[in-house]
């Protein structure tokens, strides 16, 4: 990536959230690191109005989500929690944050976590719902809502769907910090990097995945995530009607026609 960076503040105009744009990628930065970036109401706002931002910017082709300080982040803010005792205004908070993790799942760009501490309760759920993620080998992660008297519930719908049952109930049900290298056995994060070479590792993931057909990309996303909640059969159905449609596209002829010539495919992202 070159220097030519743009540094912005959230959609919302929020210090909660910062975003920095270069060469196709945005970085998205939860900015409390003093707090370690406790998913707050603000800061659940924040990040919503940023990722629908992102999702209207087709000049972006690949997000990053990062946290400022020196963790990822800790969760659910649980001083604001105390102090609104009624389930009304818990039953609006995690239909929120609910609604913020379904953003990045229907995000055109795809998303990868850069994880550099700490990433709990929410904080791993975060992590759990993009739809890729590199952590300093430094990382630790855990749902230990179970310790204070909440179970991780909500937590536990991508991080299930992301490392299976029994890692998942693992960790729901002790509480417990694994280290990076277990999350990247159990299939939580695709890799783990020494801490002074995860910025670099997250940038060439994102400059790869950046440098092909952005119109392809997008497709393929909202394809994977279609085609992954139907049965096996239903799965095929949908996935071959796609290909087809795929097939259609000029960027489809174009990386043909270079693949068979031997050049570099120029993409017009249509």
């Amino acid at each position: 990536m070159n220097a030519n960076v743009q540094t912005v503040q959230a959609a919302t105009d929020s210090p909660y959230v910062l975003r920095s744009v270069a060469d196709g990628v945005a970085t998205v930065t939860l900015n409390r690191g003093e707090r370690f970036n406790p998913l707050s109401s603000a800061m659940i706002a924040a990040l919503q109005a940023e990722l629908d931002a992102i999702a209207a910017d087709a000049s972006v082709r690949v997000v990053v989500l990062a946290g400022a300080g020196a963790h990822f982040c800790v969760g659910h803010d649980l001083r604001e929690m105390r102090t609104h005792p009624d389930q009304a205004w818990q039953r609006s908070l995690f239909e929120r944050c609910g609604r913020m993790m379904m953003s990045i799942v229907n995000l055109p760009q795809p998303v990868i976590a850069r994880v550099q501490g700490t990433a709990v309760a929410a904080g791993c759920q975060l992590v759990a719902q993009c739809d890729l993620a590199i952590a300093a080998d430094a990382a630790r992660f855990a749902l230990p809502g179970i310790k204070n008297g909440i179970f991780c519930t909500t937590p536990g719908v991508p991080v299930a769907r992301t490392i299976g049952r029994k890692h998942a109930l693992e960790l729901l049900l002790t509480g417990d910090l694994i280290d990076a290298a277990t999350a990247a056995s159990w299939g939580l994060v695709n890799r783990t990097v020494p801490a002074a070479e995860l910025d670099a590792a997250v940038a060439a993931l994102a400059r790869k995945i950046a440098g092909h057909s952005p119109a392809v990309v997008r497709f393929g996303k909202k394809a994977f995530y279609e085609q992954s909640g139907r049965t096996l059969a239903a799965a095929y159905e949908y996935a071959g009607e796609a290909m087809a449609c795929n097939m259609m596209f000029e960027d489809a002829a174009e990386g043909i026609d270079a693949f068979l010539a031997k050049r570099a495919p120029v993409w017009r992202g249509r």
